[in-house]
């Protein structure tokens, strides 16, 4: 790999921004080798690339995503086929609304952050929060874990219904309704109710809880690590660039 920057510091966008974090050597790379289209690998998965189109809190395409497509390295999509493989066993597809991740789409993000004034989503994603918030909050950072290759964000597709399973909140909401341990424990699946996090005193039923917790125990099973902050949310255990952020555009590879 060619590396076109060393950076000191080591955080995320909605993926695991922490200012606790210790700062490590991050490498920047445009090498794509190691990585496959997701849909060549987990062939039942649906796509629903949020960033390539409009329906985000954004508002608008993001930098980066030039096709609608997912990429993952290849370890973390053949981890995510085992997913796939076991949850639709049970009736479900996965469906996947953002995987690898260019660091020009974080930088997107940056720079949206900055803008106070463009609230054009705000309705949908973020209605409970001042936008000058989000920065301390550590909602938006300048590194993201999906630019490492091995996270990913996803959901599960009931396949009885045509519908996606109801988890209780959108994808990428913005606020404590969206942690894991919204109204319930994750670690033991146990639904409490307790909803005294949100600040709207929103809530979520017992049967949007379990099914939480059915995407999570299945991407838990074979080998991904979820995030303390969003359900939708998870990086491999292993994942073969823990100190690597890649550059590359988002679309369809040659290399698979």
């Amino acid at each position: 790999m060619t590396a076109a920057a060393v950076l000191l510091m080591s955080g995320a966008v909605l993926t695991g921004c922490r200012k606790s974090q210790v700062a490590v050597a991050v490498s920047a790379t445009d090498d794509t080798s190691q990585f496959v289209t997701l849909t060549d690998v987990v062939p039942d998965a649906i796509l629903e690339i949020r960033y390539f189109g409009t329906y985000n809190f954004v508002g608008t395409r993001i930098d980066g995503y030039e096709e609608p497509t997912a990429l993952l390295t290849r370890q973390a999509a053949d981890s995510l086929r085992a997913v796939s493989d076991d949850v639709i066993k049970l009736g479900y597809r996965l469906k996947i609304y953002d995987a690898y991740r260019p660091q020009k789409g974080v930088d997107h993000f940056m720079r949206w952050g900055a803008d106070i004034p463009d609230t054009l989503m705000k309705t949908y994603f973020y209605p409970d929060l001042d936008k000058k918030v989000l920065f301390p909050q550590e909602y938006i950072c300048e590194r993201s874990g999906h630019t490492r290759g091995s996270t990913l964000d996803l959901t599960l597709f009931d396949m009885a219904t045509e519908k996606e399973l109801d988890m209780g909140g959108t994808f990428d909401w913005f606020g404590p309704e969206s942690h894991p341990d919204f109204c319930g424990n994750p670690e033991t699946g146990e639904y409490t109710g307790d909803n005294s996090k949100s600040p709207k005193g929103r809530s979520i039923t017992a049967q949007q809880f379990a099914n939480r917790m059915i995407l999570r125990q299945a991407m838990l099973r074979h080998g991904f690590k979820p995030f303390d902050t969003e359900w939708w949310h998870f990086t491999l255990k292993d994942e073969p660039f823990p100190d690597t952020y890649f550059t590359f555009p988002v679309r369809q590879l040659s290399n698979n």
